[in-house]
């Protein structure tokens, strides 16, 4: 089994995707639409992908491929708490830039603002990535914002610790597959079904009409938001996700009732959830 995730290793995405695979199994890709790639091509057997994070919102990366990619499905997600450290060699000399990936730039946000308030800000591709480069330029004074691992692969010290806003900061991961219907129950039973769904053209109240679907049939919905259908100004899909309580024909039936009204829905799994704490 070969398992793909956004690389390089020790980012936060390597980490969940160890919790199904030892690192012999790991394949790192240096952008999510590459993992994505990969697994689309059947080059990996999953692919393992940030999907929302607690503070900042939606990945659009994945979200927006794997709707327009059909052919895509979610067998298992994996909560990380993410703890951001700030990495460099000294505190004694000022820091002439930090470097990290926009999601983590905006997670420490606060505390770069208190304490680096002129300090250029530059967003690579990843955590780890930022870590590494400040490993290879100790002559450039620059910094990094990631993980504890991180600091530990490339000999770095940790300049200040837990620098994210909220204690209580998150990522999903969604582990993808190419195989309907697949889940990995070694993260045990199914917890959450995931519909993507477009609205019926010219029917007022549309929105209203679908929740109602749900609604009038007691099922919880943990998450809906809108993303662009990206074909003309307007015009969204929405990502629902339902929490699953032997609900499933409720679900099923009120799929029916969403087609019925000319919507339609895309069903991308019904997958457990392992929680890292």
């Amino acid at each position: 089994m070969k398992v793909g995730y956004l690389g390089p290793k020790n980012s936060f995405t390597f980490q969940a995707a160890s919790t199904i695979a030892d690192e012999t199994e790991l394949v790192a890709y240096p952008s999510i639409p590459f993992c994505i790639q990969a697994l689309e091509e059947h080059q990996i057997s999953f692919a393992v992908v940030p999907i929302e994070n607690s503070l900042e919102g939606s990945v659009h990366a994945s979200v927006d491929r794997i709707f327009h990619q059909d052919k895509l499905f979610v067998a298992g997600e994996i909560v990380l708490p993410i703890r951001q450290q700030l990495l460099g060699y000294s505190n004694e000399q000022p820091i002439t830039k930090i470097l990290s990936h926009p999601q983590a730039l905006a997670q420490s946000q606060r505390f770069l603002e208190t304490n680096y308030p002129l300090t250029p800000l530059e967003a690579v591709a990843s955590t780890t990535f930022a870590a590494e480069y400040v490993a290879n330029h100790p002559e450039e004074q620059v910094a990094a914002i990631a993980s504890e691992k991180a600091a530990s692969e490339y000999g770095l010290n940790i300049l200040a610790h837990g620098i994210q806003d909220n204690a209580l900061n998150q990522t999903r991961f969604w582990i993808l597959t190419a195989t309907k219907g697949e889940t990995l129950d070694t993260l045990g039973k199914p917890a959450r079904n995931t519909l993507f769904i477009t609205l019926p053209d010219n029917l007022p109240g549309a929105l209203h009409k679908v929740l109602s679907c749900f609604a009038w049939r007691n099922i919880d919905l943990s998450k809906i938001e809108s993303r662009p259908l990206k074909t003309s100004l307007g015009e969204y899909f929405f990502i629902v996700d339902l929490t699953l309580e032997d609900n499933q024909a409720l679900i099923k039936n009120a799929i029916e009732e969403i087609e019925l009204l000319n919507g339609r829905t895309r069903n991308i799994g019904s997958y457990p959830v392992k929680i890292i704490q």
